[in-house]
């Protein structure tokens, strides 16, 4: 009879969740006795550096409270976990060799980071059994109806190719988490909820389901997803996926639900459309990997822009002199939000009217969205410039003719400016 006891570490990153957290299902069933991690990385340790500090205090704190009410569910289970400040791998090493972990469970991901950290662990710790399910995406690489090398360079031939595949049901939570080998520490303090936006996963479910069926906001989405400054124009899903609050796969399903039980429409379907936008940046940057950053993008094509200090801080502190831009960047500022069209304009005033390389426009993105995420914030950006995704040579927005489309009685400049 084998008495060996078997101890597992789970290694939460971008999934941020209990429900649909497949690879921490699978840890928890070949375990005896958990580790949860977590580890807040340094924005200005981790950039190969454009720009200078580090992210925004409304992206630090979306993200502290969706940790602090993930330890809350972990609590409840019995569990709770174990913050790391700085350097996750080589303390996530010491936790391991610790406490003589057996099993490692960490989602994949498509970062350049994450997948360095991931093989960093693997080679210091070749005794270990990993496990590592994809919890990012719709569709797992297995199901793709062509070989990763041979993804689309464009979106729309992509999605002729997946939007009817089948996509699997989000898995349910483990109620019996295995017993915690640490001592349980101190219950981080919950901060301040600022605009309305609260992280964690029990508020991405809140605003699913008043998105869908308590405003029955979703049965308008292709009518109003380009308005400026609204709460209920788009899903605002974005803040929670993009910190794997909520999974693709759960909002897939619960539009479905939506359909079955109200009508489908244009609309149900536009936000499925959205959501095969970002499944199509997600494996954009899986075969990409660093070119997502360079300045000539995938295509390798060298934009005829540069750099400039001065003007670069005007569009950051917004005072370009183009009021709609201006104002779209100080309501990022003071939010750490901007709707998308605003994010169109505002990259496109940067690349075009003001001349200016573009990777420091996705940098400064990077620093100040709460729903950033790498995929589609650097395939956006590459997008815009020319150098990513997009069909056409040159994407650039009349900045007039948008502000007279979208903010014609100047109710968002007042706002704002």
């Amino acid at each position: 009879m084998n008495l060996k006891c078997t101890t597992g570490l789970f290694w939460f990153r971008h999934d941020l969740r209990l429900e649909d957290n497949q690879t921490l299902n699978l840890l928890c069933a070949k375990v005896d006795r958990l580790i949860c991690v977590y580890g807040f990385e340094s924005y200005s340790d981790r950039q190969d550096s454009l720009l200078e500090g580090e992210v925004s205090a409304h992206r630090k704190n979306f993200e502290w409270q969706s940790v602090a009410l993930l330890d809350k569910a972990l609590r409840s289970r019995g569990q709770h976990l174990h913050i790391i400040k700085t350097d996750s791998v080589t303390n996530i090493t010491k936790l391991v060799v610790q406490h003589n972990v057996t099993h490692i469970g960490v989602a994949s991901h498509p970062g350049v980071y994450e997948q360095q950290d991931c093989a960093a662990l693997r080679k210091a710790l070749p005794q270990v059994s990993f496990i590592s399910e994809n919890g990012h995406s719709l569709f797992d690489i297995q199901q793709l109806p062509f070989a990763l090398a041979d993804l689309s360079p464009s979106f729309t031939p992509f999605r002729k190719q997946v939007e009817n595949l089948s996509i699997s049901a989000p898995t349910s939570a483990c109620d019996d988490l295995p017993e915690s080998v640490l001592s349980t520490p101190v219950e981080p303090k919950l901060t301040t909820i600022v605009n309305r936006v609260q992280g964690g996963e029990f508020a991405a479910v809140e605003q699913l389901q008043r998105y869908l069926f308590e405003s029955n906001a979703i049965k308008h989405y292709k009518q109003t997803r380009n308005e400026l400054d609204d709460w209920y124009s788009s899903s605002k899903l974005s803040f929670w996926l993009a910190n794997g609050c909520i999974s693709a796969k759960t909002v897939y399903r619960e539009i479905k639900q939506y359909e079955l039980l109200r009508g489908a429409n244009e609309s149900t379907y536009w936000l499925y459309f959205e959501l095969l936008w970002r499944e199509y940046f997600h494996w954009n940057l899986t075969l990409h990997q660093s070119r997502l950053f360079t300045f000539d993008g995938v295509k390798q094509v060298k934009p005829k822009t540069t750099f400039e200090q001065p003007k670069f801080t005007r569009w950051c502190e917004g005072t370009t002199g183009y009021p709609i831009v201006d104002a779209c960047m100080r309501q990022l500022n003071q939010t750490g939000y901007m709707s998308n069209r605003g994010r169109q304009l505002v990259a496109s005033c940067l690349i075009h009217e003001l001349a200016l390389d573009w990777r420091y426009g996705a940098a400064y993105f990077e620093q100040q969205l709460i729903d950033y995420d790498v995929a589609s914030n650097w395939g956006n950006w590459q997008y815009l410039a020319g150098v990513g995704a997009d069909p056409k040579k040159d994407r650039r927005f009349n900045l007039q003719k948008q502000t007279e489309l979208y903010d014609p009685n100047g109710t968002f400049r007042k706002k704002w400016l």
